[in-house]
């Protein structure tokens, strides 16, 4: 097989590093690509949003499969785009991804279909919202409607946090013109937990679960991030609750969006909160995670050519999709400032040096034959062991070999686990 991965982060590394180990793919293409991916796919200088270049190139490289990694081009239809070229493509239609496209959809779908949810009200009235956030109280959450990097959620500990959030939202308009409804939540208390699927229409195959850190700083301190580290499996959350969380949530939600005339196909990511009553949903994804896709495929033993294809075929059901017993932690170094704003081109050193990790680029690009810094998480140190404890320790042992000013790290990834 012939395979065009679509995206540049980590989340694209992974997948394209979880492919090189397929015994059915010929050769690999990313579009556009990082300097980490350029080490084991041919990078295309064709951008994520330009349809009609992937489009062309699919068709000039004798393409199998396009895999489409981020959210922004399967929000704008680009596997819409691609089947009605009849270029094959994984990943969900436009009018599925609107599950992560828009989360007062996917909070009215929920509702509608009695899955379990946070409580919430969603505004399109600035001084309603503020109204109903004074009335409330803290700590509650507030979140825009539509697409924002990982960025468009803020967990308020205090009412005036909410106001501001609410106020960039809908006054100031952050997040782009338009992007200014709101969907205002109760705060859940609890373990959260990450378990992406691969899907296709009513058939869901759960893959491990895992946990995200989604706050900059050690103890979950500091404002959110689209993911500072995970790790795999949660040996802390019982398997009766992650079996829950696939009957209650998951399955129904997959079956929701078919009654809706929507059918899934591709990898639906669930964030989960396991309360004291049980898990609840946070929000659905359209497309695998990141950081979780570094962890998660680190223990994946099905080739994924094959289930990627089967999913295509809608024979998702047919394949037997096995998974390791090991763990797998992944430690993201982000540039100075990150969240906010940050420097670029600073020169990464000692990649080489890394010893028993696998080190998956987001955020690089080559300047004068150095990799340089490109984004704001730069890169994922992703290491597997026999247990947390011992994949815990080679990832962070390689995270010191890897150097460039400014660059910070959390210490405290899988802690939780272990406690």
């Amino acid at each position: 097989m012939r395979i065009l991965v679509i995206g540049k982060g980590g989340r694209e590394h992974a997948i394209l590093w979880a492919l090189t180990r397929s015994s059915r793919v010929e050769k690999l293409y990313c579009a556009p690509g990082n300097a980490g991916i350029a080490q084991i796919a041919e990078c295309v200088p064709v951008k994520e949003s330009d349809f009609a270049g992937i489009a062309q190139f699919a068709r000039e490289a004798k393409i199998d499969l396009v895999v489409v990694g981020p959210e922004d081009p399967l929000a704008a239809g680009i596997v819409d785009y691609l089947e009605e070229r009849r270029i094959p493509v994984f990943g969900p239609r436009q009018n599925a991804a609107v599950i992560e496209g828009s989360k007062i959809f996917t909070k009215e779908l929920l509702r509608k279909y009695n899955i379990p949810t946070a409580a919430y009200e969603t505004f399109d009235n600035y001084e309603a919202a503020l109204a109903y956030v004074r009335k409330m109280g803290a700590p509650i959450v507030v979140k825009a409607d539509g697409l924002a990097a990982g960025k468009g959620v803020v967990v308020a500990q205090a009412v005036e946090e909410a106001e501001k959030a609410l106020h960039d939202i809908m006054v100031a308009q952050v997040f782009g013109e338009g992007n200014n409804q709101v969907v205002v939540e109760e705060f859940l208390q609890g373990q959260e937990m990450s378990i992406l699927s691969f899907v296709d229409g009513a058939v869901v195959r759960p893959m491990l679960p895992s946990q995200d850190h989604k706050q900059v700083f050690d103890g979950d301190k500091g404002p959110n991030t689209g993911g500072m580290g995970t790790y795999c499996p949660l040996p802390h959350i019982p398997q009766s609750v992650i079996d829950e969380a696939i009957e209650t949530i998951i399955k129904p939600t997959a079956e929701a969006m078919v009654k809706e005339g929507r059918p899934f196909r591709g990898v639906l990511f669930a964030g989960l909160m396991v309360t004291e009553s049980g898990p609840k949903t946070i929000e659905f994804n359209a497309r695998f995670g990141d950081p979780e896709t570094q962890v998660v495929l680190s223990l994946l033993e099905t080739d994924l050519a094959d289930i990627f294809q089967a999913a295509v075929e809608g024979r998702l059901q047919e394949v037997d999709i096995r998974w390791s017993d090991r763990s797998a932690v992944c430690v993201v170094l982000a540039s100075e400032g990150y969240p906010g704003s940050y420097p670029k081109g600073v020169p990464i050193h000692g990649l080489d040096d890394v010893r028993d990790s696998v080190v998956f680029h987001a955020g690089t690009t080559t300047k004068d034959g150095q990799i340089v810094t490109e984004g704001g998480r730069v890169l994922g140190v992703t290491a597997t062991g026999a247990t947390i404890e011992e994949a815990r320790e080679k990832a962070y042992a390689d995270v010191r070999r890897i150097r460039f000013a400014g660059a910070h790290y959390r210490s405290d990834i899988g802690l939780k686990a272990l406690r």
